[in-house]
């Protein structure tokens, strides 16, 4: 079983946010046989319609390693976790509530901006996120985006309180302590029950970093570097390597 995670914002999105230049890159894969998986910092809400308009089945990860989502019976097993609708979600992440209590705390002296504290005419400025896809992403359940602040040194303290900064691609996110990487091995655990699984992925940002470490097969797309992930130009590019 061949099992790939895919970032969505500059890996399989460019900055217009649709889904469809890369639904052909996705089918090809799907057609391959792999077992394609989201695992981004993008919220549950913003998932969902990304799965639609792809056409995706299987689990998904949320923001930044917070919960695996699973749909229901979509494995030939028990799976502990919180049920919630359609899926069971294992959580590793916080809770939103406690993130932004924290975050609402500082912001005054570090003039922070984050979905919490904005507008949604804001978040579509800070984001160019459409009005549609803003009000998704500010249905948030385990983590905050900052988009801006005016002082350095609430990293540390964030920290500090437990919490766990991450650089993204174009925001810095904040989470329990968890990541990418985390929530990936827990998913590739399930999926060893049902075979021998390969697995690979593609991430563009810092925030990838620990999911490419934890895989057989990591690429990185742009000119960052990280030890042991290939770099690759798009993901067009990974279609030519993987297939």
């Amino acid at each position: 079983m061949r099992v790939i995670f895919l970032d969505l914002d500059r890996t399989l999105l460019g900055d217009d946010y649709s889904p469809e230049p890369a639904e052909s890159v996705l089918q090809s894969l799907i057609n391959a046989g792999f077992e394609v998986v989201l695992n981004s910092s993008k919220t549950l809400a913003e998932q969902e319609y990304y799965r639609e308009a792809w056409g995706l089945e299987g689990p998904f990860i949320v923001e930044n390693g917070s919960a695996i989502v699973i749909p229901k019976g979509y494995f030939p097993f028990d799976v502990s976790g919180r049920r919630r609708g359609k899926y069971i979600l294992i959580e590793l992440g916080e809770k939103y509530g406690r993130i932004k209590r924290i975050l609402d705390s500082l912001a005054p002296e570090y003039g922070l901006r984050y979905y919490g504290n904005c507008t949604l005419e804001e978040v579509m400025a800070f984001t160019g996120l459409p009005e549609n896809l803003a009000r998704l992403a500010m249905r948030r359940d385990y983590s905050e985006t900052i988009f801006a602040w005016e002082r350095p040194g609430f990293e540390e303290l964030l920290s500090g309180r437990g919490l766990r900064v991450s650089q993204g691609s174009r925001f810095t996110g904040v989470t329990g302590s968890t990541d990418k990487g985390r929530a990936a091995v827990e998913l590739l655990k399930l999926y060893s029950r049902l075979d021998r699984v390969e697995s690979y992925a593609v991430g563009d940002g810092e925030n990838d970093f620990p999911l490419l470490d934890v895989v057989d097969h990591a690429f990185l797309i742009g000119t960052r570097r990280h030890g042991g992930a290939k770099n690759i130009s798009s993901i067009d590019e990974l279609l030519e390597v993987v297939l």
